[in-house]
């Protein structure tokens, strides 16, 4: 019997929102959500952002639609960017060039056609005999101006003592914290009910912390005459967010990592997680990925590549005289290119038995991801055939679950959708031919970076739990900032509109989400519906445990409620136990059999058994 990761609690933050008890999702599809529930998204923005007077007001409703999801890039001018122009200088005819400067500021090995003499106080007169190379201050107007952000006002770093952390890692705090309250019980109790070593987190960043605090301002530094911190290298690596989760959030001594693979490292998180559920012997795994892309060299460097959709082709596609950045990115549309953006989103994932006993919230499940390559390429950024591998597993799978009718009629796909002109020609062809060959119609699909843009680590986050608020509210995302598919898209059998498609909260029984990244990472993950999985817990454990399990619920369901008002009308409240607890090696209670832990209810089990006893040589027959 194998077990079913289920998801229990998700959350994070990202350009929509709060992802937890689906914000972020009804921020996508807001105007087509009861009164009620848009109400109460409203809220949770006007919290967020830090919003004066009352969320009913129309003037913040509009700063609030106006200041979420992609739109202008706010976290820096990107109509002046601060750049060093290169020049070299010379004296005028007949005369020669000199300057003074303080002593400090004078090179160290300054250049050998300089005379140096001391000035007056204290300066240092420099006369140069020809050419000099100098770098001036400048500013330019960035080409890209568009960028999914974080809801206007809401600051990461004032949530906990951030001391500086790179700003991946201050959302990776606030999502990771949200994401684990969602589940409606403190992490002691459940930490109580496992072995210490029977809980793994799983997450990354692609690109690792490049702000001036990680690994960007290290490289930097030279080139601006300061010097690197102590913190910028250890703090700027891909796997930094499960190391903070681990260290400052959960205080974990279970399994770690980070599996990084481009635009697909969510689901390669996810994938970890589940394998680790379902054979390595976890109850609990936390997974996903954090981002924090939205920086003047990380815009500059994928411009370069020709990825981002630039101010001039976006007015090329409008024939308008100023960029359209709220619809800055448009999958499966005459489209520019991508849309840069920054998110932390994360998935409490459980064992099936754990979630049943516990009475946990189950939002869903995912039975597996599939992860294959693109074979040889002819270059890294180019698409591949691993793709058609990972969807055609994924319906496979979804297939031998549920079954055939179901897929073709109670199925639908979150696309990658990235709003690149190769991307809605290549995504197309691989999901139109799936669709095909399983006998689907008319697939529904959904491609959520039209709203939030690309979120890298964090992307098929944005598609997973978008997925969880269809299944809560009833609606499929449509992508709204297209007026028209491309002529060169391959759609007979998919279903792409620029509205919201109603499709009730019990006609989905299956989710996929796609994902794509460069260098040939391709991941697909099958999602079942929460209403399919309670089905399929009930047949596993028979009436009277889940009886027993929704009466425990009643207490869970109330704590999440109440936490999701917590968060609503007060500042968001993270996570952050720094320097708390910690262990040494007096603290723990060693023998042969098992390892005691202070603080831990239950013991680290040494009790194995050979898994290789039809190997021993030893052993004869």
């Amino acid at each position: 019997m194998q077990r079913l990761p289920v998801i229990v609690g998700f959350g994070g933050i990202s350009p929509a929102g709060r992802v937890s008890f689906n914000h972020a999702y009804r921020r996508m599809v807001i105007d087509a959500l009861p009164t009620s529930a848009a109400d109460e998204t409203y809220e949770s923005l006007h919290n967020l952002m830090g919003l004066e007077g009352s969320s009913e007001d129309q003037h913040n409703r509009d700063r609030i639609l106006n200041h979420t999801l992609v739109r202008k890039i706010e976290l820096f001018d990107a109509d002046a960017l601060e750049v060093n122009k290169q020049a070299v200088t010379a004296a005028a005819p007949g005369s020669k060039l000199s300057f003074s400067v303080s002593k400090r500021h004078l090179p160290d090995t300054p250049p050998d056609n300089w005379s140096i003499s001391p000035g007056a106080d204290g300066m240092i007169n420099v006369e140069v005999d020809g050419d000099t190379q100098m770098y001036f201050p400048d500013t330019k107007p960035s080409r890209v101006t568009s960028a999914g952000q974080l809801p206007t006002g809401f600051d990461p770093s004032s949530t906990y003592p951030s001391r500086n952390h790179p700003r991946g890692l201050q959302i990776t705090v606030v999502a990771a914290s949200d994401a684990i309250r969602s589940v409606g019980m403190p992490w002691e109790e459940i930490r109580d009910r496992i072995e210490p070593d029977q809980v793994a987190v799983f997450s990354g960043s692609c690109m690792g912390q490049l702000d001036e605090y990680g690994l960007g301002g290290m490289i930097r530094a030279p080139y601006l005459g300061k010097r690197p911190t102590s913190k910028q290298a250890a703090l700027g690596l891909c796997e930094m967010p499960a190391d903070f989760i681990n260290a400052y959030v959960l205080g974990s001594l279970g399994s770690t990592g980070g599996m990084i693979g481009a635009c697909a490292t969510f689901l390669y998180n996810v994938k970890q997680g589940i394998e680790e559920i379902k054979h390595g012997g976890k109850r609990i795994a936390i997974v996903g990925g954090t981002e924090a892309p939205v920086t003047p060299e990380i815009v500059e460097g994928y411009r370069m590549m020709g990825a981002l959709a630039e101010d001039q082709a976006l007015m090329n596609l409008d024939k308008s005289e100023t960029p359209d950045n709220r619809r800055a990115c448009r999958p499966f549309s005459d489209n520019a290119g991508f849309t840069l953006a920054e998110a932390g989103i994360y998935l409490v994932l459980m064992d099936d038995e754990l979630a049943v006993e516990l009475g946990c919230n189950v939002h869903g499940a995912i039975p597996d991801v599939f992860v294959n390559a693109d074979g040889f390429k002819q270059s890294i950024p180019s698409p591949g055939v691993g793709n058609y591998l990972t969807v055609g597993k994924a319906l496979a799978l979804a297939r031998a679950i549920v079954g055939e009718k179901s897929v073709q009629r109670r199925s639908c796909i979150f696309a990658h959708g990235t709003g690149t002109p190769q991307n809605r020609v290549t995504e197309s062809q691989i999901l139109n031919q799936a669709a095909q060959v399983f006998g689907i119609e008319k697939w529904p699909l959904a491609a959520v970076k039209a709203y939030v843009g690309h979120t890298l680590a964090a992307a098929a986050g944005d598609q997973v739990t978008s997925a969880l608020g269809m299944w809560r509210h009833g609606w499929l995302p449509g992508i709204s900032t297209i007026d028209h598919v491309a002529d060169d898209v391959e759609a007979s059998n998919l279903h792409i509109d620029s509205e919201h498609l109603e499709i009730g909260q019990d006609t989905m029984d299956v989710a996929l989400v796609n994902s794509k990244g460069f260098g040939g990472n391709n991941a697909s993950a099958v999602l079942l519906s929460p209403n399919l999985t309670s089905l399929m817990l009930a047949k596993r454990y028979g009436k009277d445990a889940i009886a027993a399990s929704a009466r425990r619920n009643e207490a869970v369901q109330t704590a999440a409620e109440d936490y999701d008002q917590e968060c609503t009308r007060t500042p968001f409240p993270s996570i952050y136990r720094y320097g708390e607890n910690v262990l040494e090696g007096e603290d723990l209670d060693v023998s042969d059999d098992a390892i005691g832990v202070r603080g831990y209810r239950q013991s680290v089990n040494l009790r194995f058994e050979n898994p290789y006893l039809d190997m021993d040589p030893e052993s004869s027959d």
